[in-house]
């Protein structure tokens, strides 16, 4: 009921009896058992009455079991590495809890060999999704086509090893999603917007897929693993890994089998087996001595 309360603010006592299934008696039985113990909670006569708790007040540390403590202080500590501001309240979490956190978790957003430019991308578009400040960017599509557009960022997201941003696109009038390192220039602007809800579910993360199977020599195994789900493998008894998934066909997936070389081998579809013959062809044009 304390819990109830501090949610909710007040509450009758026939939404108490109700919710926690008891009779009316039992529940003002219950208010004068936590007032005994120190809760600030009393009752209200009238027809917009009830039973309140004290406003402004915030439940004890005693409240909390030790498994509670580290549980809300490993919540912050991830949040906070994130990036997000969150340092200030784990510190105050900490004292209130009278608990040492150990420094368990670290997140880097730069990508190897980055010179710090991912963390400043990732800071300067938190800012703009917390304080609702349009933003302009340079985008560079997975089709290689580079635009400007002005974007109101609505919410980061974190998807298969990459970060998304999630907006509202003023130069195509709607909702798009932006992945962060194709993101080449920003500049978060003095304007503001008022956030609307992102549709969903996001049709932007659920392309058009189809199965594809895609045979790996075993000299690539710890690359596939890196792709797929254990549940999606099959090893032969060569040590050669058989992959199945669902994946949508676009440059991306083009590209990333070119990356192995000859290490992979498409099973099916048959016409993936010659997009993929056909590019390479290209590259060995290109590149032929």
């Amino acid at each position: 009921m304390l819990y109830y309360l501090l949610d909710k603010g007040r509450a009758t006592a026939s939404e108490l009896a109700e919710k926690f299934e008891v009779s009316q008696r039992t529940v003002y039985r219950d208010v004068e058992a936590l007032s005994g113990a120190g809760i600030p909670v009393y009752a209200e006569p009238g027809r917009k009455g009830g039973i309140c708790l004290l406003r402004g007040f915030t439940l004890d540390r005693a409240a909390f079991s030790r498994e509670e403590r580290q549980e809300v202080l490993a919540a912050v500590q991830g949040i906070a590495a994130t990036g997000y501001s969150g340092k200030e309240t784990l510190a105050k979490l900490s004292a209130v809890f009278q608990a040492d956190m150990e420094n368990w978790l670290e997140v880097d957003f730069s990508r190897w060999g980055n010179s710090g430019s991912d963390k400043e991308k990732f800071e300067g578009l938190k800012t703009a999704v917390i304080q609702h400040r349009e933003t302009e960017i340079v985008y560079e599509s997975s089709y290689g086509q580079r635009s400007r557009r002005t974007i109101q960022p609505l919410k980061l997201c974190y998807k298969d090893a990459a970060w998304y941003v999630k907006t509202f696109c003023l130069e195509r009038q709607d909702f798009r999603v932006f992945r962060l390192n194709r993101i080449v220039s920003q500049k978060v602007t003095g304007r503001v917007f008022v956030p609307q809800p992102y549709p969903e579910p996001d049709s932007a993360f659920q392309p058009t897929c189809q199965r594809i199977s895609l045979l790996f020599a075993k000299e690539a195994a710890y690359r596939v693993y890196d792709g797929f789900d254990e549940t999606q493998m099959e090893r032969r008894e060569n040590g050669d890994i058989l992959a199945r998934a669902e994946l949508p066909v676009d440059a991306w997936l083009i590209g990333y089998l070119l990356s192995f070389g000859t290490l992979v081998e498409v099973v099916e579809p048959k016409y993936l087996k010659k997009i993929l013959a056909g590019e390479a062809k290209k590259i060995y044009e290109k590149n032929k001595p």
